[in-house]
């Protein structure tokens, strides 16, 4: 798994192409060349940068199911709808396409922020609305998520 740390503020330009920033393209080094995957959010208003190792492991997952259960085949159509394979240019710009764009409701100025493996590409205002109203709960939603270290998922 790669591990990304952290969020950076940045700009979109009028095409829809945006700059990885230096710090993530440090921890990416090693699969930059391999390219990457963008995709709607399952939950946000927001993208996600899947580098294509972390692509492939997700795939392997959703691949383990069973397409003839009518329920999983929805799921596997609607989260596969709209991914595109992008790739940084020789200045480590990548395009955003505008259907995406518009989902995201990214103008110019944006967030990428490190979310276990993958970067999530926000608006900013959208992604500092999100964060304030996650702060409010954060603290019963960590109890929650991560409160029970004993529990084991495989129990």
């Amino acid at each position: 798994m790669i591990n990304l740390i952290g969020e950076h503020n940045c700009k979109a330009d009028a095409k829809g192409r945006v700059m990885l920033p230096s710090a993530f393209k440090k921890a990416l080094a090693p699969v930059l060349q391999k390219g990457f995957v963008l995709k709607q959010s399952i939950f946000e208003s927001c993208l996600e940068l899947y580098p294509m190792q972390e692509w492939d492991v997700t795939m392997a997952e959703v691949s383990k199911k069973n397409r003839f259960n009518k329920k999983t085949n929805d799921f596997i159509r609607i989260f596969s709808a709209g991914v595109k394979l992008v790739e940084l240019d020789a200045t480590g710009r990548f395009l955003i396409p505008k259907n995406l764009c518009d989902f995201a409701g990214i103008k110019k100025e944006i967030v990428m922020s490190a979310s276990a493996g993958i970067i999530e590409i926000w608006d900013k205002e959208k992604y500092e609305k999100a964060i304030a109203a996650a702060r409010d709960n954060f603290a019963s939603l960590a109890e929650e998520v991560m409160g029970d270290s004993n529990n084991n998922d495989n129990e």
